[in-house]
């Protein structure tokens, strides 16, 4: 059986999401009483949020591959990191890593280009609207990225950073969010939306009036855990 890695904690909450979804879909195809094997290794969100906001990008990354190599140790066979933001670094860590990744960036561009999707919305945090990491990927799927307004994404930040992260999903944040979504949507075209932070879909995923499809990269990225728990290879 293949051992997957997990670096969670960068938030809590969809930490969680992560390992139930798991759990669920393991039993879906299994269906014996099994369950995976599963390493959750949860590191300082904030630590990581400060070293993004500081732009200390090499900090960042010595930092997450030394919880890398700790859980190349505990004898994961391949490992993801549950959040979006700290993808900014991932070719690096790539890289470097001692074990395989699994990028939630380039399986969310395969979602999207199965969908056949030319022109997306982008919500995250600042690092991940302002950063390259998801243009450079999507933009070479022939996909087009389009973020809110600058105003737009320092009101998705701090309902992130204060709201969100701390478990707090409330129904006057969740409609301001999808007024964006319909402002995109209607200004700007877009056919579908990125949720880039894996606890925008607990105030999203169950929004009434989706207009267009959202890629929920949390869903997304377990999809490739459960092929990469299948696959042949290290760890059978």
């Amino acid at each position: 059986m293949k051992t997957v890695g997990i670096i969670g904690g960068i938030g809590p909450e969809s930490t969680i999401e992560y390992y139930r979804f798991i759990i669920a879909a393991w039993r879906k195809q299994k269906q014996n009483g099994s369950y995976p094997s599963i390493i959750i290794n949860s590191i300082d969100w904030t630590k990581v949020i400060n070293l993004m906001g500081d732009k200390r990008f090499a900090e960042l990354t010595e930092y997450l591959l030394t919880e890398l190599r700790r859980m190349d140790r505990a004898g994961a066979d391949f490992a993801v990191v549950a959040a979006n933001a700290p993808h900014v670094v991932f070719d690096a860590l790539r890289d470097k890593s001692p074990i395989p990744l699994i990028s939630i960036v380039e399986a969310t561009c395969q979602d999207a280009t199965s969908r056949g999707l030319k022109r997306v919305g982008l919500f995250g945090i600042k690092v991940v609207t302002q950063g390259s990491f998801y243009f450079d990927i999507f933009s070479k799927a022939g996909i087009s990225l389009v973020v809110p307004t600058l105003d737009e994404q320092e009101y998705i930040h701090e309902k992130y950073l204060n709201e969100f992260v701390n478990g707090v999903f409330l129904a006057e944040t969740r409609d301001g969010l999808m007024d964006i979504v319909e402002r995109l949507r209607v200004q700007e075209g877009i056919e579908g939306l990125i949720l880039g932070g894996t606890e925008l879909p607990l105030i999203l995923r169950d929004a009434p009036d989706q207009k267009i499809p959202f890629l929920d990269t949390t869903m997304i990225h377990v999809g490739q855990i459960m092929a990469g728990l299948f696959s042949e290879g290290r760890g059978d």
